[in-house]
């Protein structure tokens, strides 16, 4: 079976979709977010919250399958150390090195003629990863 999500504008969309259905599900939790897609030339950060105190940054993956836990597993050691490297350009340019921190990942699973997705959450995923460790 053809992926639709291998066609760019498709993708586009799918993507979109699923990050407005993360906003949701965080909102759902108290967290407050503060930006959606921050860019800069490292890369991109999905969004970024607040959950009580703690800066939060959120990598969304999403896939057309029932399989949330490889969407997740999809955010790999080289993906790891570049959301390292963009919260901390983000932290430094936001002067907010004091802050706790964290990283969490949103596995987002829409399935064929299922109308919502299925979000599983994975708080505080992983550690800041490479030579510029955060604390949390």
């Amino acid at each position: 079976m053809l992926s639709l999500t291998a066609h760019p504008l498709w993708r586009r969309w799918f993507g979109s979709r699923s990050e407005k259905a993360a906003s949701r599900f965080l909102r759902s939790l108290g967290y407050r977010l503060i930006e959606h897609n921050f860019t800069c030339d490292i890369g991109e950060i999905d969004i970024i919250a607040l959950d009580g105190k703690t800066l939060v940054f959120v990598e969304v993956r999403s896939t057309e399958s029932g399989d949330a836990q490889s969407a997740a597993q999809s955010v790999d050691s080289r993906k790891q150390s570049r959301l390292t490297r963009l919260a901390l350009y983000y932290t430094q340019k936001r002067r907010l090195l004091d802050r706790a921190a964290r990283f969490d990942v949103l596995a987002i699973s829409w399935p064929a003629g299922q109308p919502e997705p299925t979000i599983t959450h994975y708080p505080n995923a992983f550690d800041a990863v490479g030579r510029f460790q955060m604390h949390s």
